[in-house]
């Protein structure tokens, strides 16, 4: 049996020495001093020798244990020390060598579009303000001069949430908010969402982006709005731009005139994006109706203003020389990335 111990003990011994790796050392542990290792094994051996030379033997068994344990120690910190080193070398960055480039995104066009708008607004003295998505029916509509019967109070064309409540169907109603709560003069834009019940094609969407604006003061003239709205499209389409005003209707201004821009792809001439007609309509506009003036309480015989209301996805696709508003809303990168 002291034969046999030693022979195990130096087996051991070899064992340890000749472990390479974390694994294979706790390997080595386990087949030696294991439950079912070889140290064990002989200790349980130990009920057939002389009780007399049991206690000797015993001691011979756990001095040789506790020496193996120490190797096996040793031996786990060496290897240990080596694989952190071998890993640090691996892991070592040269901190001389150019950095990895990353994609870096970019602005979407429809923001950098109501950026760029409300920038040249407040550049003529506008301020940006916004307002609820979720709109009642007087804001939207009656406090706007829009009549009961008026088709665009009908389900068809407006989600309406109940009787009363709505997803506005323009960013018009903040003409009457702002005015509520400010006194002569007023200069403001606003951005934002509206939602109308539109079929998803090139040109609609039953959920867009538009701009408002109203300036009310004292003496506002028609010439006033004329101005304004051709100096904003010549500083957004640039100086050669043509522009012209035609007669239309809308239920809270009085006069209204729709606002075209030459056509940049055909330069005027006609193509298809123009209906070959040369002039592209961006924004309706107005002189504020003297009923929405009296809806919050000013006096239009004192008091007149303008409105003008865009649409940004159209504003963004004749900036940009694309036809179909849907390229905005499909995340498609490689169009993206041309903004």
């Amino acid at each position: 049996m002291r034969d046999r111990l030693e022979m195990l003990v130096e087996r051991a011994l070899s064992s340890i020495e000749s472990a390479k790796s974390t694994r294979s050392l706790e390997e080595a542990r386990v087949r030696i001093l294991g439950r079912k290792g070889e140290l064990t094994a002989v200790l349980r051996q130990m009920g057939q020798m002389d009780p007399a030379e049991r206690p000797a033997f015993g001691a011979r068994v756990n001095a040789a244990r506790d020496r193996l344990q120490r190797e096996l120690e040793l031996r786990s910190q060496a290897i240990a020390a080596r694989e952190r080193a071998v890993r640090l070398e691996s892991e070592t960055l040269d901190v001389t060598m150019p950095g990895r480039v990353r994609p870096s995104g970019t602005v979407h066009p429809l923001t950098q579009g109501i950026r760029e708008v409300t920038q040249i607004f407040e550049q003529m003295g506008f301020s940006v303000v916004e307002g609820p998505e979720v709109e009642t029916d007087f804001y939207n509509f009656e406090a706007l001069n829009t009549p009961p019967f008026h088709p665009a109070r009908d389900v068809q064309d407006t989600f309406y949430i109940n009787d009363t409540v709505l997803l506005r169907t323009q960013t018009s109603p903040m003409q009457v908010r702002q005015m509520e709560r400010q006194r002569p003069p007023v200069r403001v834009v606003v951005p934002g969402k509206v939602y109308r019940r539109d079929q998803i094609d090139a040109t609609h969407s039953p959920v867009f982006h538009q701009i408002e604006g109203l300036l009310v003061d004292t003496d506002v003239t028609f010439g006033d709005l004329r101005g304004t709205l051709t100096q904003f499209a010549r500083r957004f389409y640039g100086e050669d731009r043509r522009v012209r005003f035609r007669p239309h209707y809308f239920p809270f201004t009085e006069p209204s005139a729709e606002m075209d821009v030459s056509c940049a792809l055909c330069g005027g001439e006609g193509c298809r994006v123009c209906k070959y007609e040369g002039w592209i309509e961006i924004l309706g506009s107005g002189m504020v109706h003297p009923n929405v003036l009296r809806a919050v309480g000013y006096d239009p015989d004192e008091l007149t203003g303008f409105a003008f209301g865009m649409g940004v996805e159209r504003i963004v696709m004749l900036r940009y020389g694309f036809d179909d508003l849907r390229l905005l809303y499909e995340n498609d990168l490689r169009f993206l990335e041309q903004f």
